[in-house]
């Protein structure tokens, strides 16, 4: 065991998992050992794991439900947190909402639901963490977490403890203040409105539909694998160039929907990304359009 990790062993910073394979944790299933996977399970055990992590001069990153990622065959060097039970609390006060940051997206829309609280309609089906959400400004359906968002408690890579407010986050397209300051968001609080239970019950459905037939999710992949370009849809630009059902080992462009990527059996993240840089070539090529990837590498290369 490497010295930094006995020496987090002897601190009350939540569960250690050495040498812990991320595919486990992937909605790709792919993803080679991380040093040490950490737990906490309270503000308290987050904010000392960070400032041990900063004294130790340990790189770290955060993971929720692995949604959005691509973690390489490698693995990950330094520690990789991801956030416990104690982060997953979801708790109504009118209109408002407090979520913990581990809390899933998709279980928070649908609570929110059975209150009869509207605004989350667009998170049906969304996969990952809230604390992922507020990152990513996740959004689909003609909205986004922006449009709801109050503030939320961020512990930095400092060790500090802030809360910001929606004017600080700048958000913008899958874009938040966390894209350039790090830090992770332990709770988050969002305003929704009063709406008819059964009115939002059938938007939900209606998404999830939606999604169940168009987009492959009965296989590991990792959502859109793209963003949109400005006026146009990376998916109908992928297809229109003849891409789907395009492989490169265990990775293939889905037959379902362009701009998902499937993991077939034995799907590397080098399959992967060799298959994204053959996209990205020919999009260019036919289109003189430079797709930007909307998920995330990361690990050692």
């Amino acid at each position: 065991m490497q010295q930094w990790i006995s020496k987090l062993s002897e601190q009350e910073v939540g569960a250690i998992l050495p040498n812990e394979p991320m595919s486990k944790y992937t909605t790709w299933k792919i993803g080679g050992p991380a040093d040490a996977m950490i737990v906490p399970d309270t503000k308290a055990q987050l904010l000392s794991l960070i400032r041990q992590l900063r004294e130790e001069q340990i790189p770290w990153m955060t993971i929720g439900k692995g949604s959005n990622m691509l973690i390489s065959d490698k693995g990950i060097r330094g520690a990789v947190i991801r956030l416990g039970k104690g982060f997953e609390d979801i708790r109504f006060d009118g209109s408002a909402v407090t979520a913990g940051g581990g809390a899933s997206f998709v279980r928070l829309s649908v609570m929110a639901g059975k209150q009869g609280l509207t605004g989350l309609e667009f998170a049906a089906g969304v996969p990952g963490t809230v604390g992922g959400a507020v990152y990513m400004n996740a959004g689909a359906h003609g909205s986004d977490v922006s449009r709801i968002f109050k503030s939320a408690d961020i512990v930095l890579e400092t060790g500090e403890l802030v809360t910001y407010t929606s004017e600080d986050m700048d958000f913008r397209y899958r874009h938040s203040l966390l894209h350039d300051q790090r830090g992770i968001v332990a709770e988050a609080r969002f305003v929704l409105s009063e709406g008819d239970r059964l009115e939002i019950a059938a938007a939900m459905a209606t998404y999830k539909d939606r999604r169940r037939k168009t987009q492959p999710l009965q296989q590991p992949c990792a959502g859109s694998v793209f963003r949109n370009p400005p006026g146009d849809y990376a998916a109908r630009l992928i297809e229109s160039a003849g891409l789907k059902g395009r492989s490169v080992g265990g990775a293939e462009v889905s037959t379902l929907h362009a701009n998902f990527i499937v993991n077939t059996g034995q799907a590397t993240a080098e399959n992967v990304l060799e298959l994204m840089e053959i996209i990205k070539a020919a999009i260019l090529s036919e289109y003189d359009i430079v797709l930007v990837p909307e998920v995330f590498f990361v690990g050692e290369r």
